[in-house]
């Protein structure tokens, strides 16, 4: 869906710069050193309009949150939040990942996180998904031994998909539930927009948790 522009677009982005990763490839290798405390750093892909990164880096100050979202109308919002929050151990990457390596050394990552990401239906779109095997080997080479890879979904098919993935790059989910707000895991859940909107009608989340050997 096209998301409608943002007023006073650029004076949001110029008072919020103190949050944003000007050049995210440059920082391979120093991550910690983009934030006031160097901490474990922690990834979002596909961030939306940051509830989850937000109340994440809240919830948790003894890590380091990296916000990933390149649609510059949805982006913005994390800013916000950010800012009138002043979140300092959150960070934002303006940019789509695709291949993790560019970005991260490896074993930089404390974990990915990956909530509600398009489903790209159409068989011949698979390598787009953000739980193919080719992007999960790039996952498992920047996430440090330990670390962690999470996944949730409202869509079945993408989680039948995924599932068949993780199995294909060796990775045997340690957490794993067809419906998340029902599971022992529900408690420490934190939701996302979208997640809010497809519980309260009535779609169950998928979720898989994944520790890295």
């Amino acid at each position: 869906m096209r998301q409608r522009a943002v007023k006073s677009r650029e004076e949001i982005i110029k008072n919020c710069e103190a949050w944003i990763i000007k050049e995210p490839r440059a920082c391979r290798g120093h991550w910690r050193e983009a934030f006031p405390a160097p901490r474990p750093v922690c990834l979002e892909i596909g961030s939306g309009k940051g509830r989850f990164i937000c109340e994440m880096a809240e919830k948790h100050p003894e890590y380091d949150f990296l916000a990933c979202e390149g649609g510059t109308n949805i982006s913005i919002r994390i800013l916000q939040k950010a800012a009138e929050r002043q979140i300092q151990n959150l960070r934002l990457i303006s940019e789509y990942i695709i291949k993790a390596s560019e970005y991260f050394e490896d074993g930089e990552l404390e974990g990915i996180f990956i909530n509600f990401c398009d489903p790209w239906p159409k068989a011949r779109h698979a390598h787009r998904r953000l739980t193919h095997r080719l992007m999960l080997e790039e996952y498992k080479r920047v996430v440090r031994p330990g670390g962690c890879i999470a996944f949730k979904t409202d869509n079945d098919e993408l989680f039948d998909f995924s599932l068949g993935e993780f199995e294909a790059c060796g990775l045997v989910p340690a957490r794993l539930t067809r419906d998340l707000h029902s599971s022992p895991w529900a408690e420490e859940n934190v939701m996302t927009e979208y997640e809010e909107k497809f519980s309260g009608a009535g779609k169950t989340i998928n979720y898989a948790y994944i520790e890295l050997p």
